[in-house]
């Protein structure tokens, strides 16, 4: 097939290296370079507009949406128009990541398991909300922010100042929530509105310092698979999975593409932390590489409403990404600093997240700059794998997390 991707990072790398690798023509707009040896990059005006009449002329069989802004802007809906399938849900299904409030309102509606929360407008309300309740206490900016957005206030002064941050833009709402404890997890679906496959369940490590610290990021590390119970597994998909695709069809936004389940395993059972609209990152990039199945079949069939979830098929094996962030990340970071990528091995896959080529020399272009992935039977063995290539990148100042995977005993160790 001819597939077009939509976006430039590296779960738009992740999602051309597993379309490149079952034969397909991949197009990629905006790309960046280490999307560029896999792909053809066109250049395009990035409104939905452009993008679906890019679809057109190059005549593409479907369309792959990376990135939640592009949905939030309506690139499948424009598409549609067209008649190009193309997989991501609509404008108006992407509501579900894109307005936290609407989100969390729409989980009490039908049923699903989330935290005690409250949705505030003005920043009067919030404060008097926040003054009322015990830490630690979550606030979230209700509107998109790149998988960031999030504070964990330990104290009163931390949470108001978050309120403050967020009410400082115009038409803010946040959202207050308890908070939970546990294990965090991910979990994704492909699925056609009905019917969905679920990805192996991965973990994420969203604060920038070790000892989950810090400020939080896109995310600095992913392990997969999670060791998810059965019992879990199955409260997922018939808890949260399948009411959150029957709700959204009964609202009359059917939802097609990757539901990404965002969960907190707490002693009560699993919960939503919040949901997004797409493939995770960097959780595509340990996911992804597991995928023995055909990605574009399967983004086709979705976005045609004919998924059959016994096609998809994943490997046994475990993966690593070790994230490498610039100096300044999360806050501003340095871009220009010069990189130096070394050879790889098998089941070893460097993503660009982050990247340009600047006169012939690959530089770094924004805050999570690569994303280093390894493949291994076991986990220990994939996390030593990822560790050791990370080593070996050459980026002055790159901060990287030394312990992605202790929340469940894993190590970078051979074995």
């Amino acid at each position: 097939m001819k597939v077009l991707v939509i976006g430039g990072g590296g779960r738009e790398h992740a999602v051309i290296h597993a379309c490149a690798r079952q034969g397909h023509t991949v197009l990629c707009t905006p790309g960046n370079p280490g999307i560029a040896e896999l792909a053809r990059i066109v250049d395009s005006d990035q409104d939905a507009e452009s993008l679906a009449q890019l679809a057109v002329r190059e005549t593409v069989d479907v369309v792959i949406v990376g990135p939640e802004a592009y949905l939030a802007a309506g690139v499948v809906d424009a598409c549609a128009a067209r008649g190009v399938p193309a997989f991501g849900p609509t404008q108006a299904a992407s509501r579900l990541e894109g307005d936290k409030g609407w989100s969390k309102a729409f989980m009490l509606r039908h049923g699903i398991p989330t935290a005690q929360h409250a949705t505030f407008d003005d920043l009067d309300g919030a404060l008097a909300h926040v003054g009322s309740q015990s830490t630690p206490i979550v606030i979230k900016d209700a509107a998109l922010r790149a998988g960031k957005g999030v504070t964990i206030a330990h104290t009163q002064a931390e949470a108001e100042t978050a309120l403050r941050d967020i009410f400082s833009e115009v038409d803010a709402s946040a959202v207050i929530e308890d908070f939970m404890t546990g294990q965090e997890v991910s979990v994704l679906a492909l699925t056609d509105g009905e019917r969905f496959a679920l990805t192996p369940p991965s973990q994420d490590h969203k604060t920038i310092y070790a000892g989950d610290t810090g400020p939080m990021t896109g995310g600095m590390g992913v392990i997969c698979p999670f060791p998810l119970s059965d019992a879990d597994l199955e409260t997922i998909k018939e808890r949260v999975i399948a009411p959150t695709l029957a709700g959204m069809a009964a609202e009359g936004m059917p939802f097609r593409g990757v539901l990404y389940a965002g969960l907190m395993l707490t002693p009560d059972g699993p919960k939503v932390v919040e949901f997004n609209a797409r493939f995770g990152d960097p959780e595509a990039e340990a996911v992804l590489p597991l995928l023995q199945s055909d990605l574009a079949q399967h983004c086709l069939d979705a976005a045609n409403g004919t998924l059959d979830p016994q096609t998809v098929q994943f490997s046994d094996d475990a993966s690593a990404v070790i994230i490498l962030a610039a100096p300044g990340y999360p806050g501003d970071p340095v871009r220009g600093v010069p990189l130096k990528l070394p050879d790889v091995g098998d089941g070893e896959i460097i993503f660009h997240a982050g990247t340009r080529m600047e006169s012939g020399e690959l530089q770094s272009n924004g805050g999570r700059v690569l994303a280093v992935t390894a493949i291994a039977p076991n986990l220990n063995t994939a996390l030593a794998r990822a560790y050791a290539l990370a080593d070996r990148v050459g980026f002055a100042g790159a901060q990287l997390r030394r312990d992605i995977g202790g929340r469940i005993g894993a190590r970078a160790e051979d074995t």
